[in-house]
């Protein structure tokens, strides 16, 4: 997470006599390169590489961003670009649109889900790469993009003319009631318009007794937007965290007024890849024993880097700081500098283990602290170790999915059903509650699935199929329900049965007097 940060006066300028004989070394390098060397040599990649070497020797999580991804970046951030309003995939060398945004310029035309992109300002776009099609589609708002599309059921190209406009980047990724006044939330990143969309998907479910704050797979974002959704949980001037660094003064950050939720119920579930601004919010709840942790331990990522913008439009992401919890808990996981592989290797490790193992051995050898509230006791060493620790569900997820999910037959599938069935599936279930209530994926369908599979040289493992086959069909019945609604509607049918993070969550949340309140110490 990168934001402004206050240095002490002279940080950035103040170097030693030692440290200036280090700089005109290097510049001296440079002069002899582009002045000497034998050949004409582009000097801008070589400095980008002497940026990112000097990096890499420093803490896991300093960085180098080039002016072509802070673009990108900066999106992410904004919650908003210019384009056309499409969701899309790549299959077999085709653009296919997976969905449109409402009230974007694509669904404005007349573009729907499924079709095939096949041209684009008049150029094939037939074996065009994923990562060039957003230059293609995105552009200035008000200027213009033709595209062509071949649609199933109609014969010829389509063409349409799209004018180009703001499109927002949502981070809440779904809300909807699991029980009677209390609200499921998906948050996948922190972005400049998180806390709006928030107090937005909230609002619309009336008085509330109870939040499942779902952070799991958040890796973060702005600290702003983290210190606004913890303030509406928490009282007014409580701590939500501290930084302090070798030339950043200690500064608290505080809740801030007007909470809307500080009395009903909390839980907050967090995974391996929760980290920085999600780790703040869950930090923070737990510390104050407002919410109750559940799931897994999270990343441990409390480092605070301040992003320098460089003269081409790069930036150097460098850390300056750590982050604290209200109890004084470092949220940074422990490190050596210079050592990213190994730091990132230990944690892709804890990802997939197959077993609770790695947490509950190592939580005995944590650190203990005291809740502010309660005096309750918990952990810190690094990351956010949940008030209840949940081994990972891996009975369901074998080679055999893992496969036919990587190698797109899942989603290959999906759209010729959907290119057969839309129609059909739209009159029979006009509404989300009945295609929920009503609609099943039949083993017809699984065995069209696999017999897909078979055909991309995917064969069939009995034993794997038949202990993946729930899944499979929850998670086809959710891509069909996203496809169909909404985002909100797959997360709805994906965590109806067989998430034990998302059950245990909801026991909690819906028995909080006797569950929830003796977890947190009341």
């Amino acid at each position: 997470m990168a934001f402004a940060v206050p240095l002490t006066a002279g940080a950035q300028s103040r170097m030693n006599n030692n440290e200036m004989r280090h700089l005109s070394k290097f510049n001296r390098l440079y002069g002899l390169v582009a002045g000497a060397y034998v050949d004409e040599v582009d000097m801008q990649p070589l400095i980008e590489k002497a940026i990112e070497s000097m990096l890499t020797e420093l803490d896991p999580h300093s960085s180098y961003i080039s002016a072509k991804e802070m673009l990108r970046v900066q999106e992410q951030l904004d919650g908003e670009f210019s384009g056309i309003g499409v969701e899309f995939n790549v299959l077999r060398d085709t653009i296919l649109v997976v969905n449109t945004v409402a009230g974007a310029p694509a669904e404005s035309v007349g573009v729907r889900p499924n079709d095939r992109i096949v041209t684009i300002d008049g150029e094939n776009a037939v074996g065009m790469k994923r990562a060039d099609v957003p230059s293609k589609l995105r552009g200035k708002t008000g200027s213009k993009v033709r595209v062509g599309v071949v649609r199933h059921g109609t014969e010829g190209v389509l063409e349409f003319e799209i004018t180009r406009n703001k499109i927002p980047i949502n981070t809440v990724d779904a809300a909807y009631e699991v029980a009677k006044g209390v609200v499921y939330v998906k948050i996948n990143r922190f972005g400049r318009t998180t806390v709006d969309e928030f107090q937005q998907a909230t609002s619309t479910f009336g008085r509330l007794n109870g939040i499942i704050l779902d952070l799991r797979g958040n890796g973060g974002g702005l600290l702003d937007q983290a210190i606004g959704l913890a303030s509406h949980f928490l009282p007014e001037g409580a701590e939500i965290v501290s930084t302090e660094g070798r030339a950043v003064p200690k500064q608290f950050y505080r809740a801030r007024k007007g909470g809307y939720f500080t009395k009903c119920a909390v839980v907050v579930l967090v995974d391996e890849a929760s980290a920085s601004a999600s780790e703040i919010v869950a930090g923070a709840l737990q510390d104050w024993d407002r919410g109750v942790v559940v799931g897994r331990p999270s990343f441990g990522k409390g480092l605070v880097q301040r992003q320098v913008l460089l003269n081409d439009g790069s930036a150097v992401r460098l850390t300056v700081a750590r982050y604290h919890t209200p109890t004084g808990r470092v949220i940074q996981r422990p490190y050596e500098n210079g050592k990213r592989e190994e730091y990132y290797k230990a944690q892709r490790e804890r990802m997939v283990a197959g077993d609770n193992e790695a947490d509950t051995t190592s939580v005995v050898e944590l650190p203990i602290y005291k809740t502010l509230r309660n005096g309750r006791e918990v952990h810190g060493g690094g990351g956010i170790t949940p008030d209840v620790v949940m081994a990972p569900d891996t009975v369901e997820i074998t080679p055999y999915l893992i496969k036919i999910t990587g190698r797109g037959v899942v989603a290959e599938y999906l759209y010729s059903y959907l290119d057969a069935n839309r129609d059909q599936l739209k009159s029979e279930y006009p509404t989300f509650g009945k295609f929920r209530d009503n609609f099943e994926v039949s083993d017809s369908m699984l065995a069209e699935l696999t017999a897909n599979a078979a055909t991309r040289g995917v064969e069939m493992v009995e034993e794997e199929f038949l202990r993946s086959k729930s899944f499979m069909k929850r998670q086809l019945k959710a891509l069909i329900a996203r496809n169909l609604f909404t985002d909100s509607a797959y997360y709805e049918v994906l965590n109806s049965e067989g998430d034990s993070v998302m059950d245990e969550g909801v026991r909690i949340v819906t028995n909080w007097d006797k569950i929830g309140k003796k977890i947190l110490g009341y």
